[in-house]
């Protein structure tokens, strides 16, 4: 038996602005608070195939969807190739309808089925979905609010040291987690859980250049040898957002080890953390800092590592 239900949601922005940001998946970390990661299979002309790892009644899933993209019609139309039980099949539609110039709504609807049509499941399907869908909408509606007047409070860099080792030793120091207790003077404690094979939660307590420890968790998906994405979702009072990714990139002289960070600031927090005086752009400054040192000192012992290695 196939269910069908809608949600819906209007948005101050225009029709286009948020088909865009719903059709480039990249920005899905960023704007739905479910979404870990998300890269392309196959893209064509109009049609692409994507991965997906989103968090769902507490739980990471991931699954391969099938979408077509409409931009003229503003309609983007999905289904899931293999989906994660409980579910048996997913599909439905993004619908984007101008109201005026800057404002416009935003329909999502869904059709599923359970395993076996088993009652039990297709009760957690429909609390996900409208969990998910409720969420989703929110976080899009504010999110896409944000991105229109937060320009200046979201910002991305990027840290890269070269090794002269294997991309395989780089990447495995970074995907051992769980050992950097002993490996990393920074980061105090660890607990790493593997869910499934390249999917993991990441908890643990680092120590700034003050002595103060500060705890976080992130959901982190890692591909042999050469990329591991995550993105955080116990955050320090200074960002709203942050997500990132390493990279290990081989070349001539060995590997460019890469570590890059997105981050959207929670600008209510700056003046109680950095004092009366402080603005954007100390917070920035402060936020960038902090999360390079940390990186840098990572790629360093990483570098060591792997050349050690050799």
């Amino acid at each position: 038996m196939t269910k069908e239900v809608e949600h819906e949601i209007t948005v101050h922005a225009p029709a286009g602005e948020v088909y865009r940001l719903i059709a480039e998946v990249e920005n899905w970390p960023r704007i739905f608070p479910p979404t870990v990661y998300v890269d392309h299979v196959e893209r064509g002309a109009g049609e692409e195939r994507i991965r997906i790892w989103a968090t769902a009644n507490g739980e990471v899933k991931n699954w391969t969807s099938r979408r077509t993209l409409d931009p003229e019609a503003l309609r983007i139309t999905f289904r899931q190739e293999v989906s994660a039980p409980p579910v048996a099949s997913m599909g439905g539609t993004w619908i984007i309808e101008p109201l005026s110039a800057d404002e416009s709504r935003i329909r999502l609807l869904h059709d599923y089925r359970a395993i076996d049509d088993d009652p039990e499941g297709l009760k957690w399907i429909d609390e996900a979905v409208d969990r998910n869908s409720r969420s989703e909408l929110a976080a899009l509606k504010s999110n896409v609010e944000l991105a229109r007047a937060s320009e200046e409070v979201t910002f991305s860099f990027e840290d890269t040291i070269q090794v002269n080792g294997s991309a395989k030793d780089v990447y495995d120091f970074i995907n051992e987690a769980d050992r950097w207790e002993e490996r990393l003077p920074h980061v105090a404690t660890v607990r790493l859980d593997e869910v499934s094979p390249g999917l993991q939660i990441l908890e643990m307590d680092t120590r700034a250049k003050d002595g103060s420890t500060h705890t976080t968790k992130s959901y982190r998906v890692c591909f042999p040898h050469h990329r591991i994405a995550y993105k955080q979702v116990t955050l320090p009072a200074l960002m709203t957002l942050h997500t990132g990714y390493w990279t290990f990139r081989e070349n001539e002289d060995g590997v460019a080890a890469s570590s890059q960070h997105t981050v959207v600031l929670n600008t209510a927090n700056i003046t109680r953390i950095l004092g009366p005086e402080a603005g954007v752009a100390e917070a920035r400054e402060y936020v960038r800092n902090a999360l390079s040192t940390n990186s840098r000192a990572t790629l360093g012992h990483a570098k060591r590592h792997a050349e050690q290695q050799r």
